[in-house]
This record gives structure tokens, C-alpha cells and sequence, in this order.
């Protein structure tokens, strides 16, 4: 396993629940081993196998949910 860490800027986020919702979609996603979601940031870190997962499928999940990922 090849454990990478990615900050992730997201842009949309406006209080905790948004946090919460990008942080559940990340840690569900396949080869995601955690997730940490700075709301006041506005990004994501997050620790996952390179192998299993890419930066761009990241993105694209918290796309998903309607928040900018401008990566």
C-alpha cells in the first residue's frame, strides 16, 4: 500500500454540516484511509492508497455533492 496525503482545496463549504458531508464522502470512498475537513481552510486532507485511488477521483466525489474543487 502506498499511502499518499492530498490537501484538497473545496470551495462551497459554509458551516459544519458541509464539513461533515465532505468528510463522510471522502472516508467512503474506497482506498481513503482518513479524511480531516478544515471548514474555516476550506480544504480536505486526505491520507489514501495511491493504488487504490486517485487525486482525481477525490475530486471528483466532493464535486459530486455540488462543492468547486479547483484543482
Amino acid at each position: 500500500m502506498a499511502t499518499q496525503t492530498l490537501k484538497l482545496p473545496v470551495r462551497g463549504m459554509t458551516c459544519g454540516g458541509c464539513a461533515r458531508t465532505v468528510e463522510k464522502k471522502l472516508a467512503s470512498t474506497p482506498g481513503v484511509a482518513r479524511v480531516t475537513v478544515d471548514l474555516e481552510g476550506g480544504n480536505a486532507t486526505v491520507e489514501y492508497d495511491s493504488s487504490a485511488v486517485q487525486p482525481e477521483n477525490l475530486a471528483n466525489a466532493v464535486r459530486q455533492l455540488g462543492y468547486e474543487v479547483p484543482v
